[in-house]
């Protein structure tokens, strides 16, 4: 199983709209590297949800219920989608000024490379992220 970060804009789609709805396809990721990461996805790896704009926090756990398979709302042919479907929310959301603040996650890409979308957790960053949330 692996580990992966989705940034989503929380007034366009939220963490409370994946839970209403029991699943949801992940499109609309265009950069290179993010479909790179989409491609590598796999059925039940983890996802953590993250909302981007002012909240800058990861708040929940999703799962790939489906893995990349060609977007069907694109005509370009390197787009893909996967399905995920939510596990729970997180106790406690895990703030982008508390990931920045821990030493051990400098080179993390989701610091690194702040506009990429789909980000990979290494099993380290995930247990982190993991353990902020249950304090």
């Amino acid at each position: 199983m692996a580990y992966w970060l989705l940034k989503t804009e929380p007034n366009e789609f939220s963490w409370d709209d994946l839970v209403r709805d029991g699943s949801t396809v992940w499109n609309g990721v265009t950069n290179a590297q993010a479909l790179i990461n989409l491609r590598a996805m796999q059925l039940d790896d983890q996802c953590l949800i993250y909302h981007s704009g002012d909240v800058r926090a990861a708040v929940g756990i999703a799962q790939v219920s489906r893995s990349a398979y060609p977007d069907p709302t694109s005509e370009n042919p390197k787009h893909v989608v996967v399905e995920i479907e939510p596990v729970v929310a997180l106790k406690q959301a895990v703030t982008l000024a508390q990931i920045k603040a821990e030493p051990s996650l400098a080179d993390w890409m989701l610091v690194r490379q702040s506009r990429l979308s789909v980000v990979a957790c290494s099993p380290e960053q995930w247990a982190w992220i993991i353990d902020q949330a249950a304090r």
